[in-house]
């Protein structure tokens, strides 16, 4: 600490001398005079106010950043109790968005508004704007020299008032000056309008260049928006186009439609969102081979708190229990959803049935590689499926009702067979498309000879059954190109009498067929049907067989059951069809 100077502060009438110091705190806001005739002393008073002084302020400081430390903390302490509770409140606002998955899209109009697929947004670059050059203000010409003005007028002296002569040289010369002016503004009105002239002609020049660049620039703008609006055109008669190929049930139209409808639905961050189509025209029969999240993919945070002790978070998730029942009821939601959904965004009734195929990709407990395996399947009639109130269904049991296949519990991602299977990948099989894919010594089996035929199906599934000590024989062939054959599976617990029916068909099995293989089986007293055909089965087909002992395989299923036994083979519908006219 600094002692200001001490001064002088008075003389008494006896020549004593006093002396002062002035001290103040600026933090404390304090002043005060101190007075002593010992200058020694009145130092001393004064650095031990000073230190008073200091040690006040000390604990006034202390106490305020004790006070700034208690308000930080419970301010830190409040800011981390409000995170932790918005992320409590994300965390449940996300898990009862995952459990609504279903109800939410039923306020929501699925179908797509095709007009809302095109684009009418306007060109989007600006229209050039020509940045012409401002006109020059011509310059003003120079004032004439006013003739009656002092400077011209003569001026006469003494002597110049005694001689004429003289006046006479003196108002020459004032004439003169004047002369000399007029010229001289006659040379300026000159220059000034040789600039102005110069100055008009610059002028010109830069605004025709201007107006040139603004044209050319013009002329590229509207080419550009020319070219942007007709592609626009272009895109938005496409799109017009797709929907005329919808609503006529073109494949690849509905199946695109399809695509969209399902590609606008909102889902979990969770949800993979990836599918493919497989759509028969014939049958108006949809495949969806949906693809589904893995059961460790679903969120499970449900709670953080703050700990006021450790200044630490702390995250309470989901007990497994309601993790698992949480996954299975979001499984049945998202199949149920997406069956609505195409349902009800299907105005040209292009869909008869839906077939759902939900696949999991995860990785194999017991082998630590990833697998992807359908884990649930469902077919619904549109019919069957409109019938349903969604709003106040159990999942689960709806989709039990519906007779869908899976797991008791999905989240043990146990593999089922899926109703149907896409064949768009199998190049072998071609329908109602005029393509051939000849494969070693490939036989389109839609032409075969059917005894030929009848002897194939007797071959495959004699192998199918003899690994298992099992053998198939022929029983009668029909005209028609089917084959009855019945197998003997030996196995005590599961095996006894199957009958097997085949259709060699160009054209989709109806349920009739399905009806009496079904009236086969109970008149044979065995214990399983299996029908096979060429083509594909029609949605009323699959609806008999659902509760039923019947396994239907079509065209498909038919060219992988003889590629496993060695048999390779094709199945073009359009040939056969060219060939049966």
């Amino acid at each position: 600490m600094r002692l200001p100077e001490i001064y002088e502060h008075s003389v008494t009438n006896t020549g004593i001398v006093t002396y002062g110091i002035e001290l103040e705190h600026s933090g404390l806001k304090k002043h005060k005079v101190i007075r002593d005739r010992d200058p020694d002393m009145l130092e001393r008073r004064a650095m031990l106010q000073l230190e008073q002084w200091e040690e006040q302020w000390a604990k006034k400081q202390a106490r305020q950043a004790a006070a700034d430390a208690r308000v930080a903390a419970q301010k830190e302490k409040e800011q981390a109790q409000q995170e932790a509770q918005d992320r409590t409140d994300a965390a449940q606002q996300r898990l009862a968005a995952i459990e609504s998955t279903l109800h939410d899209t039923l306020a929501h109009d699925d179908t797509v508004d095709w007009e809302s697929l095109k684009d009418f947004s306007a060109f989007p670059d600006d229209k050039p704007k020509a940045d012409l050059p401002l006109k020059p203000k011509p310059r003003d010409q120079p004032q004439k020299p006013y003739a009656r003005a002092d400077k011209y007028k003569a001026t006469f002296s003494f002597l110049d008032h005694l001689s004429s002569r003289r006046k006479k040289v003196r108002r020459q010369e004032a004439r003169d000056r004047y002369n000399a002016d007029v010229r001289e503004w006659q040379r300026k009105c000159e220059r000034v309008t040789r600039a102005n002239e110069r100055r008009e002609r610059e002028y010109r020049a830069e605004l025709a260049r201007v107006e040139a660049d603004h044209q050319t620039a013009l002329d590229k703008w509207r080419d550009a928006r020319e070219e942007y609006l007709v592609k626009q055109r272009a895109r938005n008669d496409k799109v017009d186009e797709h929907r005329t190929r919808w609503q006529k049930h073109d494949t690849n139209a509905v199946e695109a439609y399809c695509d969209i409808v399902l590609s606008r639905s909102s889902y979990d961050d969770c949800c993979p969102q990836e599918f493919e189509f497989e759509y028969n025209r014939d049958n108006r029969m949809l495949l969806v081979d949906y693809q589904l999240p893995p059961p460790d993919a679903l969120p499970t945070l449900s709670e953080v708190k703050y700990v006021i002790s450790r200044k630490e978070f702390t995250e309470k998730s989901l007990p497994v229990t309601r993790r698992r029942k949480m996954y299975d009821t979001l499984l049945y939601q998202v199949t149920l959803r997406t069956l609505h959904e195409l349902f009800e965004a299907d105005t040209v009734d292009a869909l008869d049935a839906v077939v759902f195929n939900g696949f999991v990709t995860s990785i194999d407990k017991g082998t630590g590689k990833q697998v992807t395996a359908c884990i649930l399947s469902v077919q619904a009639t549109r019919e069957e499926f409109e019938a349903i109130n969604l709003k106040h269904v159990e999942p689960k049991t709806c989709f039990r009702r519906l007779k869908g296949v899976g797991s008791t519990k999905l989240h043990s991602v146990t593999p089922v067979p899926p109703l149907q299977t896409l064949s768009r990948d199998d190049s072998r099989f071609v329908a109602d498309q005029d393509v051939i894919d000849a494969l070693d010594e490939g036989d389109n089996l839609a032409v075969m000879d059917w005894e030929e035929f009848e002897h194939l199906i007797r071959e495959v599934f004699g192998k199918e059954f003899s690994g298992d000590g099992g053998e198939v024989k022929v029983t009668q062939a029909s005209r028609d190109g089917g084959v009855d054959a019945v197998a003997f599976d030996p196995d005590p617990i599961r095996g006894g009498k199957i009958v097997i029916q085949a259709k060699r068909y160009t054209n989709t099995v109806g349920v009739a067929a399905v009806r009496d293989l079904y009236g086969t089986v109970m008149n044979e007293g065995a214990m399983k049907g299996i029908l096979v055909t060429t083509s594909s089965y029609g949605p009323d087909a699959y609806t008999f067989a659902a509760d039923k002992p019947i396994t239907l395989l079509d065209g498909s299923h038919l060219l992988h059951l003889l590629e496993r036994h060695g048999h390779k083979a094709k199945i073009d519908l359009a040939e056969a069809k060219k060939l049966m006219i």
